[in-house]
């Protein structure tokens, strides 16, 4: 079963999906081997993981290498940011292929100006609707894999209100997209508000120390949403590991010895290198007569 399709499956199983965020093979693996049925590739994540704050600096071709590397180094369906979709309908057409081609499952596509910027971050800038309606529709005739979901982000809270990033998403649901994502309500009552005037299924996006409150799944799954994303759950929790790390570097001078039941050979395995090894085995021995 392609990716695109076990995501669907997984739509229909589960009330609430979780999509913890990653931005690299390592990352995706360690999603995949916490036990998570799917997971997200974070935009911000990709941009940092290539040395570069989300302000919209990277391509449509590095953010569809990044997600290929994810795909291929899990065999869970991996949901990814598009940003923008990079131009007109045109590139919209040529980025939905791209993803597609790399057995994404799902991306996301929003209606900011390109370039874009975090989500959580102000001064944000969006289209008019009719251009982001247009995006949507050449994103939907775009793919050839109709379990390919398009999920349509809308910014447009921060600029114009809620009322107006609720009646995009439901635009954007009339002209065939998968889900609608209602990027950064600000309030309890504002997240329950989407769900319930939205008609189609929401995603919810959970990001620490951004405009919108965190709340546990299964109060999202109690507000009416289908899927929470998690872009900065190994991303910050990384970062200030990293920063002890090497701190205590400093201090020592050195590494710390290792612990003792600590192997490099079971780094190894956590990335396959058991099965490669019998692979290797199995070529080289004669077959068996």
């Amino acid at each position: 079963m392609k990716a695109a399709a076990r995501l669907r499956q997984l739509m229909k199983e589960q009330d609430l999906v979780l999509a913890p965020g990653g931005y690299d093979g390592i990352t995706a693996r360690l999603i995949e081997q916490a036990g998570f049925s799917c997971l997200y590739m974070t935009g911000a994540g990709t941009s940092a993981a290539l040395g570069f704050p989300d302000l919209g600096l990277l391509t449509m071709t590095e953010m569809v290498d990044n997600a290929g590397t994810m795909a291929r180094s899990v065999s869970i369906p991996l949901i990814a940011d598009a940003d923008t979709g990079y131009g007109n309908e045109l590139n919209v057409t040529r980025t939905v292929r791209e993803f597609e081609a790399r057995n994404v499952a799902a991306i996301h596509i929003e209606d900011q100006v390109f370039t874009k910027r975090c989500g959580h971050l102000d001064d944000k800038e969006v289209i008019t609707s009719n251009e982001y309606v247009a995006k949507i529709r050449a994103a939907v005739a775009a793919r050839r894999d109709p379990d390919f979901m398009i999920i349509a982000r809308t910014d447009a809270r921060a600029v114009h209100g809620l009322d107006e990033a609720i009646d995009r998403a439901n635009a954007a649901l009339e002209a065939g997209a998968d889900m609608a994502f209602v990027e950064a309500p600000q309030s309890l009552s504002e997240m329950a508000e989407v769900p319930r005037r939205v008609r189609g299924p929401c995603l919810l996006n959970m990001v620490p120390g951004g405009r919108t409150p965190i709340i546990s799944a299964a109060q999202a799954q109690e507000m009416g949403y289908r899927l929470m994303i998690m872009p900065g759950a190994l991303l910050n929790r990384m970062l200030l590991a990293g920063d002890l790390a090497l701190q205590r570097i400093k201090e020592l001078g050195g590494p710390e010895k290792p612990a003792d039941n600590e192997d490099v050979r079971d780094f190894f395995r956590r990335f396959g290198s058991d099965e490669w090894s019998e692979l290797r085995q199995r070529f080289q021995s004669p077959p068996k007569e």
